[in-house]
Order: C-alpha cells, then sequence, then structure tokens
C-alpha cells in the first residue's frame, strides 16, 4: 500500500481564514487518505521575508477591505456549519501564539492547541490571549504546565518558528492559509474543494468519493 500522501498546512493564529481551513482539516483527511502536518506561522515574518505585505497601506483591492473579509468569513463559517465571531479588540501578539503553537508541536500536541487557540480567538472573543492564557490551554489538553512554560522559552523553539517561515518560503508560500502537497502551493480556505479533488485524483479509484 503507497504512504499516505502528506499535505503541509501553513496557518496564521489571527488568521480568520486559518481558522475556518482548520476546521476541515479532519474530514479532509478522512475524505482523500491524506496526512495533515500543522505548520504554524507568524504571516508578518513571511511577508517581510517575502519584501511584500498585501496589508501594508491602503487595501490593493476589495479583497482585502476588513469589512468584505468579515462578510467572507461569516459566510464561509455558513456554509461549512460552524461557529465564528470576529474578533474585537483582543489583546494578543500573533507572532507569540505561533511560538505557543511550535511549542505545542515539539510536545506532540500541535492540533489539539491549536484548534483551542483558533476557538479562544474566533468563536469565545477571549479578551486576552497572552503567555499565562496559553500556559492554561496547554494545562486543559493535558500538557504539563511547566514543561510547556520551558518549550515556550527555549531558543529552540523559536528556531523551529524561524525554521518553518524559511521551510515556507522555499516552498513558495506567500500567504496563509496555505497547503503544499508534492511541491504544489494551494493557498487559501476557498481552495479546499480544489485540494480535496486533486488528493482523490491521484488516490485513483480506491478512495471513496462520497
Amino acid at each position: 500500500m503507497a504512504p499516505a500522501p502528506e499535505v503541509s498546512f501553513y496557518y496564521g493564529l489571527g488568521s480568520r481564514y486559518s481558522y475556518l481551513a482548520s476546521t476541515q482539516i479532519e474530514r479532509l483527511e478522512v475524505d482523500t487518505g491524506c496526512r495533515v502536518l500543522w505548520r504554524p506561522l507568524f504571516s508578518g515574518d513571511l511577508f517581510r521575508a517575502r519584501g511584500a505585505d498585501p496589508f501594508a497601506g491602503a487595501p490593493v483591492s476589495g479583497q482585502y477591505d476588513w469589512a468584505y473579509r468579515r462578510f467572507d468569513a461569516e459566510c464561509w463559517a455558513d456554509y461549512y456549519g460552524v461557529l465564528y465571531r470576529e474578533p474585537d479588540d483582543v489583546r494578543r501578539d500573533p507572532r507569540r501564539l505561533a511560538l505557543a503553537c511550535t511549542a505545542a508541536a515539539r510536545l506532540g500536541a500541535v492540533e489539539a492547541f491549536s484548534h483551542r487557540l483558533f476557538q479562544a480567538v474566533f468563536v469565545a472573543g477571549a479578551a486576552t490571549l497572552d503567555d499565562p492564557a496559553c500556559v492554561r490551554i496547554a494545562s486543559e489538553i493535558g500538557l504539563d504546565p511547566e514543561t510547556f512554560e520551558a518549550a515556550l522559552d527555549d531558543p529552540e523553539t523559536a528556531a523551529a518558528l524561524e525554521a518553518t517561515v524559511a521551510e515556507a518560503l522555499a516552498a513558495g508560500v506567500f500567504g496563509v492559509p496555505s497547503f503544499v502537497v508534492a511541491g504544489r502551493v494551494y493557498f487559501g480556505n476557498d481552495r479546499l474543494p480544489i485540494l480535496r479533488h486533486m488528493l482523490l485524483k491521484a488516490a485513483g479509484p480506491g478512495i471513496d468519493r462520497g
């Protein structure tokens, strides 16, 4: 039997479209037999490394207008049948949250931790997502709080986060969420149907396409 295809999922914790895409990962794996690798990063670092930030200055198109993005995200949430709450004044540092997810990844709990952070930002409307809040979430998913705190402050965790950004750049990723499989980049939550189609096509007739 051929090994399950691996799909690298690059996402940002402050990205509404990353949250929406994350709600569909389990179904994608079940439907296609793929294995998704969760790769958290801070999109600001990605933009700086590329030397181009689509959010800098006036919106380059209506797609980047904040009111449109909120409406669009609400439509996708309704389509997926998931909860969505537009963040208000949540006090958070997206890079620090990416670092926290990287720490969780080093402890074998990146999926559960990321899901909980996404829920806090885009469903619960948490007022503050600082280090103590991340430690509480780590504890709630079964991680040892002291071990998580140590991993969060470990220079190797910061190095791992930098390596993820470099890895994304090398793969051709230019924004989040992005999925990379077999050297191809599928950018955006709205590319999930195309990604699913291509994975099923590559799998052949042995996969249930229902």
